[in-house]
């Protein structure tokens, strides 16, 4: 069970997502598990981008489509996970790689495609919804 939104900004373009990741980031400070929805294009990588590098990221955060999960470290040493669950067939795939150990690990996960696994999150998940085409209404 994700949380729904209280929150709801506009993104013109790609310079205002630095400072929507940092309200999300500011509007949930304990929260580790962000369930990002929205359809094909609609630019969850584009934004989960923007949050790892608010994160402290050092690297850009691509997506994991094929690979279902990234790792991105942080300039303090810690881990950011990255899911892409799309590709996913049946709950199993999620089982194998251990999704336990990330979701309740304590390190910031966020997931792309969550609707396929949404038994699965943990009831303090955050919802992030992304829409629009030219601009972009992201909610949390």
């Amino acid at each position: 069970m994700v949380k729904e939104h209280t929150n709801r900004y506009s993104a013109k373009s790609l310079a205002d997502l630095p400072e929507i990741a940092r309200k999300l980031l500011a509007a949930y400070p304990g929260k580790r598990i962000f369930a990002f929805y929205g359809g094909l294009g609609a630019g969850k990588t584009t934004f989960i981008k923007a949050v790892c590098s608010e994160l402290g990221a050092t690297e850009d955060a691509l997506s994991p489509t094929f690979a279902l999960i990234n790792e991105y470290r942080t300039t303090g040493g810690e881990s950011l996970y990255h899911f892409d669950f799309f590709r996913i067939s049946k709950l199993e795939e999620v089982y194998d790689i251990g999704y336990e150990e990330y979701f309740f690990g304590g390190n910031y996960c966020l997931i792309e495609w969550p609707e396929l696994i949404e038994t699965l999150l943990p009831e303090e998940s955050v919802k992030v919804t992304i829409t629009g085409t030219a601009a972009r209404t992201i909610q949390f």
